[in-house]
C-alpha cells in the first residue's frame, strides 16, 4: 500500500543536478518578480467579471437537467461500487480495486478533471446528490435550512481534508477495507446531518472534496460569470483571483501544501527510521509529523503576511488577501508528487476493477529524466504563477510607493517554498 500512498518510486533518486535545478528555480522567482515590478504597475484580473462567453449551445448542454441527472448518477454508481468493494471484496488493493478507486482515481484524479472541466465534484457528490433526493421525497427545498455561522468558512473542510490525508499517510493501514469504510461511514453521517440543518450549501463549505476540487476549477479555463453565470473562457489568473477571502481558506490550503510535503518527506530514510524508533510508537509520531508539517506551512505563510501589512501599511484581512496565491503552489506540488502514480496506478486500478487477474502496471509515459524535469518544472511553475497572483493583489490593495516592497516578504514566502519542495524531491 505504500505505492498507493506515496507515489512511484524514489523521489530522492532523480537523475536531476540539484544545482541547476535550484538555480533555474531562483532565476525564474527572481526574474519574474523583476520584470512584475517593472512592467505591472495596476491591477489586470477581473475575478469571476471575467472571461469570454461560450456558445449558448454548449452553456445549455452543461446547464441541461440531463446533462446533471446523468453526472449524478455517475457519482452515484461508483460510490456504490466502492462500497460494495469494500464490504464484499477482498481485502487487499491487489485484488480489490476500492483502495485505488480512492487514492488514485477520486484524490489525485479530481487534480485534472478539475482543471480541465471545473468544480465537477460538486455534480459528481454522491451526498449531494443523496441529500437532493430525500429532500424531493420529503417535498422539501434542498437549499433550505438554518443560515451556516459567519465564522464557519471553509474550516469544517479544512478538518475534512487533514482527516483524510490522515488516513492516506498516517494510518497503519490505509488501503484496509475496513479504515476506508469507517471513515466514509463517519463522512457520509457528518455531511448528511450537517445538510439536513443547513441545506445544500453545507457542501460548499464542509465538503472537503468538494472544497478541494472547487479550490483546484479556479485554475480551470473555465468559469461562470458572478453577473449572468454565462460559462465563460477565462484566464487561470481571474479564477483565482475570485476565490472568496473566507475563514477557513487559509488553513485549507495550509493542509493541501502541508500534506503533500510530508508525503514527499515521508519517504526519507531518515525519518522512517526516526518513525520507527520513536518511544511514541509509528503512528504516533507519523500523526506529528504530519501535523508539523502542516503547521510550518502554516506559520511561515503567517510570518510573511504580518510582515507585509508592517511594510505596505494598514491591510484588514492580510492572512486572506493572499492566500489564493498559494493554490497554484500547490498544485504544482500535487502534480511533482502524484503524476507518476496516477498514470501508473490508474490503469491498474480500472484493471483490477474490470476483473484482470494480477494486471501489470504500465510503464510511465516518461523516462527518469522526463520524470524529475516535469517534478521541478511543475513546482517552479507553480511558485511563478503564485507570484503572479500576489503581485496583482499587492498593486490593487497597497499605495503604489509600497506594492513592491510590500511583496518582498511574499518573496521570500516563495523562495522558502520553492527551496523545500525541491529538497524533498531531489535531496
Amino acid at each position: 500500500m505504500s505505492v498507493l500512498a506515496h507515489g512511484i518510486g524514489s523521489q530522492h533518486d532523480l537523475p536531476l543536478s540539484p544545482f541547476y535545478a535550484f538555480a533555474g528555480a531562483f532565476a525564474a522567482l527572481f526574474v519574474s518578480f523583476l520584470a512584475l515590478g517593472l512592467l505591472w504597475s495596476a491591477s489586470r484580473f477581473r475575478g469571476d467579471r471575467a472571461g469570454r462567453p461560450l456558445p449558448v449551445a454548449l452553456q445549455r448542454l452543461a446547464d441541461a437537467r440531463p446533462t446533471r441527472t446523468v453526472a449524478r448518477v455517475l457519482g452515484l454508481a461508483a460510490a456504490l461500487f466502492v462500497l460494495l468493494h469494500l464490504v464484499l471484496g477482498p481485502n487487499g488493493p491487489e485484488h480489490n480495486p476500492a483502495a485505488g478507486a480512492v487514492y488514485v482515481l477520486l484524490w489525485v484524479g479530481l487534480v485534472p478533471a478539475s482543471l480541465l472541466l471545473g468544480p465537477v465534484w460538486r455534480l459528481l457528490n454522491p451526498l449531494r446528490t443523496l441529500h437532493l433526493l430525500v429532500c424531493r421525497a420529503l417535498g422539501r427545498d434542498p437549499a433550505a435550512g438554518r443560515p451556516l455561522p459567519v465564522h464557519l468558512g471553509l474550516w469544517p473542510a479544512a478538518a475534512g481534508l487533514l482527516a483524510f490525508t490522515w488516513l492516506e499517510l498516517v494510518a497503519p493501514d490505509p488501503a484496509s477495507s475496513t479504515a476506508l469504510l469507517l471513515f466514509f461511514v463517519l463522512h457520509g453521517v457528518v455531511h448528511l446531518a450537517g445538510a439536513a440543518r443547513h441545506g445544500a450549501r453545507w457542501f460548499d463549505h464542509a465538503d472537503a472534496f468538494e472544497v478541494y476540487s472547487g479550490l483546484l476549477a479556479r485554475l480551470s479555463p473555465l468559469g461562470r460569470r458572478a453577473a449572468d453565470r454565462r460559462l465563460v473562457l477565462r484566464s487561470p489568473f481571474n479564477g483565482l483571483d475570485a476565490v472568496p477571502q473566507t475563514p477557513g481558506l487559509v488553513a485549507t490550503v495550509c493542509v493541501m501544501l502541508g500534506s503533500t510535503a510530508y508525503d514527499g518527506f515521508s519517504d526519507a530514510p531518515s525519518w522512517i527510521t526516526t518513525v520507527q524508533t520513536s518511544p511514541l510508537g509509528r503512528t504516533t509520531a507519523s500523526t506529528l509529523g504530519l501535523l508539523a508539517a502542516v503547521a510550518l506551512v502554516a506559520t511561515l505563510y503567517a510570518l510573511c503576511t504580518g510582515a507585509t501589512r508592517l511594510i505596505s501599511g494598514q491591510l484588514r484581512h492580510p492572512l486572506t488577501a493572499f492566500a489564493h496565491s498559494l493554490v497554484p503552489i500547490a498544485l504544482g506540488y500535487l502534480v511533482a508528487h502524484y503524476f507518476t502514480l496516477f498514470v501508473t496506478e490508474g490503469p491498474h486500478t480500472v484493471m483490477v476493477a474490470l476483473g484482470t487477474d494480477n494486471p501489470v502496471p504500465p510503464e510511465p509515459p516518461l523516462g527518469p529524466g522526463g520524470i524529475a524535469t516535469l517534478q521541478v518544472a511543475a513546482i517552479v511553475i507553480g511558485h511563478v504563477l503564485g507570484v503572479v497572483a500576489a503581485h496583482d493583489r499587492s498593486v490593487r490593495l497597497f499605495p503604489p510607493a509600497r506594492a513592491v516592497a510590500g511583496q518582498l516578504p511574499l518573496l521570500a514566502l516563495m523562495i522558502a517554498y520553492t527551496i523545500g519542495g525541491l529538497t524533498l524531491l531531489l535531496a
